[in-house]
């Protein structure tokens, strides 16, 4: 492949991955949970907790340098069995996201236009699906599909001026609540909790879903045979990237309890949602400018779903390069010379998700998060394994105090999966979800028996 994907470009796919609609929609939500202040200590506390992620995908993309990403890693450490496994999570992880953004982009234009909605055809667990909702989702995953099988560097130049956009109205939102917003309107909105230890625990239960907003650096390794950076920058361009999400969630957040006061922050919750839009609008004094918002949030939508849609397609074409899969999703374009058929996979998949509408993709999207997790998890115990196993292995990045490193990587991911599967944690998973996890699990299964026996020796090679 090509090495066609510059410093820019990198920061861009990566920070765009991290930065999807979630700063529009959940500010009002998290200001009501934790408070701003409370809220940015802990975005800081998940930044943390991804950051030691992030210093392990750095080292070892560096350290093996070839499209895959975590399958390249885990196969590494553990072979073939423990390939399989990480890469199919992540797999999952990559498409749960892109069909979540599917149904996300037609629901937001619903925002900005009231009367979009015509044509209604059925309900699917109390949503309502209109023709003209679902043409909208499959023209713009017809579209996407299309950008990246025309070539990565298509797709990131897509993605710059999206994350430009983004940045820029972020920016805009930022400033102005420092110049117009009011002190006094941080009063009762600081923190929540009667106690300190209400006040912790608050703080908490922020924090072990802000990594959940923070996902989506690992596209990057996926394409690193694209990628023509020094390995070294490459490593800091990742762990970079997650400061400056972290960063721009902060801010956002701190923009909006600046601008609105503990009642209008309520109000706006209980109207749209959208408690984003409406500091803008109170800014600005103006409707249009919380549209001009919601248009940065949309961007948002299609930079996290075309980064994900790069990432899940290198990850089944390493796959198939292995015969872990059926190899014919190893095949590139003609002239693109990318793997359109894993692309138009992933882009059909998210075409026939959009017709079970909202409340399925929900369900998809938290079976993806744990899914994240599991990966997260398995290539972090390959990180400390490689250490000791392969110690004079070329690292270009390398990070210091390996094992405290790997620990925390490991615990905490940890961590994250347990909460998603055992009861009372806040983020355990619904019946439909552990049913699409397990249905994942066992078509894996049912590959992987197909393949090895199709393959015999090539499988895993």
């Amino acid at each position: 492949m090509k090495k066609v994907l510059n410093t820019g470009d990198v920061l861009v796919v990566a920070f765009g991955a991290m930065i999807g609609w979630g700063w529009v929609v959940s500010s009002g939500g998290w200001i009501q949970s934790a408070g701003t202040i409370g809220t940015m200590i802990a975005f800081l506390i998940g930044g943390i907790m991804i950051y030691f992620v992030g210093l392990v995908y750095a080292e070892l993309t560096t350290a093996m340098p070839e499209s895959g990403g975590a399958k390249v890693f885990s196969q590494r450490a553990f072979g073939p069995v423990g390939a399989f496994i990480c890469t199919w999570a992540v797999i999952l992880s990559y498409i749960g996201v892109v069909c979540f953004e599917a149904c996300s982009l037609p629901t937001i234009i619903q925002y900005i236009f009231p009367n979009f909605l015509k044509g209604y055809l059925y309900t699917v667990c109390g949503f309502d699906i209109y023709l003209s909702w679902l043409m909208v989702a499959i023209f713009f995953s017809m579209l996407i599909t299309w950008i990246n099988i025309k070539g990565v560097k298509a797709a990131a130049v897509l993605q710059k001026i999206l994350t430009i956009t983004i940045a820029g109205v972020g920016i805009i939102l930022i400033v102005m609540s420092a110049l117009k917003g009011d002190p006094s309107n941080l009063y009762g909105q600081m923190f929540v909790g009667r106690n300190m230890k209400s006040v912790i625990g608050s703080i908490m239960s922020i924090a072990m879903v802000a990594p959940f907003f923070l996902f989506g650096f690992d596209v990057i390794p996926q394409a690193a045979e694209e990628i023509n950076v020094p390995l070294k920058k490459l490593g800091k361009l990742l762990v970079f990237s997650i400061a400056l999400a972290v960063a721009f969630y902060g801010l956002v957040v701190l923009a909006v309890g600046y601008a609105m006061n503990t009642f209008e922050v309520a109000d706006s919750v209980a109207r749209s949602g959208l408690v984003t839009a409406d500091a803008m609008k109170k800014i600005f004094n103006s409707e249009v400018m919380a549209k001009v918002l919601i248009l940065g949030g949309m961007c948002g939508i299609v930079t996290s779903w075309n980064s994900f849609m790069l990432g899940g397609s290198r990850a089944l074409m390493a796959m198939a390069d292995s015969c872990m899969i059926p190899y014919v999703f190893s095949k590139t374009h003609p002239k693109y010379k990318t793997p359109h058929l894993s692309l138009m996979l992933i882009g059909a998949l998210s075409i026939i998700s959009v017709f079970f509408g909202r409340e399925m993709l929900i369900w998809i999207s938290n079976s993806a998060s744990f899914a994240c997790c599991l990966t997260y998890f398995i290539v972090s115990m390959a990180f400390v394994k490689l250490r000791k196993t392969e110690p004079n292995l070329k690292r270009p990045y390398k990070v210091k105090n390996y094992k405290f490193i790997g620990f925390m990587a490991i615990s905490m991911s940890g961590i994250m999966c347990v909460m998603y599967l055992f009861p009372g944690t806040g983020c355990t998973l619904s019946n439909q979800e552990f049913a699409i996890a397990g249905g994942w699990t066992l078509l894996g299964a049912i590959f992987a028996m197909v393949c090895k026996r199709r393959y015999k020796d090539r499988f895993g090679k």
